[in-house]
């Protein structure tokens, strides 16, 4: 009979010393990827201007792949994941990467981008609900008290940025699914980022998720137009906005540890804000300028030592 596998062990605790004050590269890595992933929405939207959201998801992951399979082979990493670490790959390129990568397009086609950001703020909770449950570990006083400031945040940011127009709750849920899944994600990425390193870890979970994604894509594949802006748009989201976001975000998760670095969704729709008034000229409400310093203040304080 085969033996099944202990729940527990499935979701081992983060190596990185979560105790410690960010250094000066872990604030430069977080801060980049929170403006790669800031951008990332504003990209998704303009890629669907002319491509279904199956292509989007896996023209987003399979170039992502190509660009950390290139880095993986000039940095002669040979090392391939051990068979006992295979599943939890699979696993990472399913809740990491193919379905909320799936969720995303498909909620955008009824939100906006803006509010698409904005939900993605909560995935720092469900990090927290994950890593109490399965690795028993609960965060801080401090980060609790960043956490609760950055929710605030991210309400006040939600309630001025939204108030133009209504969500469809289908696609609300869809992109809740997705932070959901990031839960899961960044407790299962830590061990493995410290074995293996960035590169080979993530070329390995974008590479399973392009397989996870294929399908959908396929089925999908009617409908699309050639057009070359939405086009340069997909390109970068894939090269840049996941395969090098993927590997400076691993490479953060495994320096700093899953709850703290999932803290960059909540710069997430301050950048998404700031892009949008810069670039395409939106108007930001009062409540959204108050709620901007507030989630930066929550992150800040989340990411410092508990002593």
């Amino acid at each position: 009979m085969t033996q099944q596998p202990d729940p527990e062990a499935l979701f081992v605790a983060t190596t990185a010393n979560n105790d410690a004050s960010f250094q000066g590269g872990d604030w430069l890595l977080f801060f980049g990827i929170s403006l790669i992933w800031g951008a990332s929405f504003l990209l998704i939207a303009e890629s669907l201007e002319s491509f279904n959201p199956g292509l989007v998801t896996f023209g987003r992951v399979s170039l992502g792949a190509l660009v950390l399979a290139i880095l993986r082979i000039a940095g002669h990493r040979g090392e391939r994941i051990a068979t006992a670490d295979r599943g939890r790959v699979l696993l990472l390129g399913v809740v990491w990467v193919g379905v909320p990568f799936t969720l995303y397009p498909l909620a955008q086609e009824s939100i906006n981008s803006a509010v698409t950001g904005l939900l993605n703020g909560a995935t720092p909770v469900w990090v927290a609900v994950v890593g109490l449950v399965f690795v028993k570990v609960a965060p801080r006083p401090l980060q609790i008290i960043g956490l609760l400031l950055g929710f605030v945040g991210i309400a006040l940011i939600s309630l001025g940025s939204a108030a133009e127009g209504s969500s469809q709750l289908q696609g609300v849920v869809m992109v809740i699914a997705a932070t959901v899944c990031y839960g899961f994600a960044f407790n299962i990425a830590p061990p493995l980022q410290a074995r293996y390193g960035a590169v080979v870890l993530m070329s390995s979970v974008l590479g399973a998720a392009s397989i996870v994604t294929l399908p959908y894509m396929l089925v999908t594949l009617g409908g699309n137009e050639w057009a070359w802006q939405p086009a340069i748009a997909l390109f970068v989201l894939g090269a840049i906005g996941t395969g090098i976001a993927y590997w400076v975000m691993a490479t953060l998760v495994g320096r700093v540890g899953s709850l703290r670095s999932s803290l960059i969704t909540y710069l997430i729709p301050v950048v998404a804000l700031l892009l949008g008034v810069s670039l395409r000229g939106d108007t930001v409400t009062a409540l959204a300028l108050i709620g901007a310093p507030v989630t930066i203040f929550g992150a800040y304080l989340a990411s410092r030592s508990a002593g």
